[in-house]
Formats: structure tokens, sequence, C-alpha cells
């Protein structure tokens, strides 16, 4: 364990009529404590939780890659604050990390295939052989079963995006002995109900206000999941 709590200082909020301070949770959510090693933040789109997990994230002092900027029709210059309003507190002091969200994973690919023309040896920390040779789901795997073996902090922003199933449960295995070695903790954004199944872990609903931890079986994401299943078994040849 590494990062202990996150406090939200609603006096430092710059705005409350522009996302993500206009959110109600945000509002009324005076801190999110972290107990487990692997902390997950589920909610419908929109309720905030990507926002959060980035802005923890920036204020952890850890670098997100970015994509090459591009004029938009609308800009929010309030976006990206959110951090600005966070107070961290650590159980033994800021440790390394990274971010990952999918988007943002080509990016870096193709930065570390740059690096590694010069230094091929860089390689040997993303699974000993260039990430762009690979598919995209056994790139991310390769990714996530070399770098989440060191000492940190990973946040990880819906990852099942480009994983198959079966994919997704080698993750998660990798989440669950990571966490009993106690060297990694993971904060994750998801709607994945396979890694939610991650055991110890906390879940937090971003379909409350305020935010606040609530158990795997209840959870949207499992009910809907359980309900299809349960009506498909049910359905007539």
């Amino acid at each position: 364990m590494h990062l202990k709590m996150v406090s939200i200082k609603h006096e430092r909020f710059p705005t409350r009529e522009h996302y993500p301070f206009n959110l109600e949770i945000m509002q009324k959510t005076p801190g999110c404590p972290f107990t487990s090693p692997v902390t997950f933040f589920v909610g419908e789109n929109g309720t905030g939780k990507s926002t959060l997990l980035e802005a923890v994230c920036r204020r952890c002092g850890i670098h997100i890659w970015e994509h090459e900027y591009r004029t938009r029709y609308e800009h929010n210059p309030f976006e990206h604050s959110l951090f600005q309003a966070l107070d961290i507190e650590w159980y033994d002091g800021p440790v390394p990390g990274s971010y990952f969200a999918s988007q943002a994973f080509q990016n870096f690919a193709e930065i570390l295939d740059g690096w590694a023309s010069s230094d091929p040896g860089m390689l040997k920390y993303f699974g000993g052989k260039s990430l762009m040779t690979q598919s995209h789901g056994q790139s991310l795997m390769s990714y996530f079963s070399s770098r989440y073996r060191l000492r940190g902090i990973y946040f990880l922003d819906e990852p099942e995006t480009a994983l198959s199933p079966k994919t997704q449960l080698a993750l998660l295995e990798i989440l669950k002995q990571a966490g009993e070695k106690g060297l990694a903790q993971f904060v994750i954004a998801t709607h994945s109900p396979i890694l939610l199944s991650c055991p110890g872990a906390t879940i937090y609903s971003f379909d409350r206000v305020p935010l606040e931890p609530i158990s795997y079986e209840n959870t949207d994401h499992y009910r809907i999941y359980r309900d299809f299943m349960k009506e498909r078994e049910n359905l007539p040849e």
C-alpha cells in the first residue's frame, strides 16, 4: 500500500459551473480513502470516475502521455484542473508509477520504439520486444506483465477496452499477484465485471452521492450481466 487518502478541497474549486467542478459527486464528496492494494472506480459515463482517476494521478506527480493536441470546437479550460483541488496522503511516502489509457497507449508505444532504436535495452522493461510488432492486445499484456512487477502505484483507465474476456482474466491474475506481493497498488476505472471480481478489492460507486464503497454483487455491472445470463438461459430453443 502506498496511497492512503485523497481529499477533495472544495474551497479550491475555480468554478462550480463547469465540468468536473459542477458534478454533485465532486461537490459533496470530502475524500476517498484507499485501504486495499486494488481500488476500482465504477459508474456510468460522465459521472467523473476517469476524471478523478486522472486528477489523482497528476497529483501523485505521475506523467500522463498526451495525444497530439488538436483544436477543439468547444474548449473547457477547467477540464484538467481538478488535481489542483486535491490533497494526497501517503502510507510510506511518494512512489513512482504510471498511467494507462488505451487511447494514449499507441502514442507511448511509438515513442518507446523510437527510444529502443538507439537503446534496445529499454525493451527489457516491456517484455523484451517492440510493442509495435505485437497485436494491440498482446502489446498491452506485455506492458502489464512487465511493468506491474515493479514497486509503485498504477492508474488504469478502462484497460479492458482492447482486451478479450480471456485476456481480462489474465490481467485480473496480474492484479491479484502484484497486490499480494505488496509492491504495487492499483487504482482502476472500469466497466468490466471480470476485473471488478478481484478478491479483496475496494469498489467505489460514482453513481451514488457522496462517493462510497459498494460490494461487487451490488454493482450494476454484476447485476446486469447476471440478469442477462439468466434471461438468456431461459429463452426457448
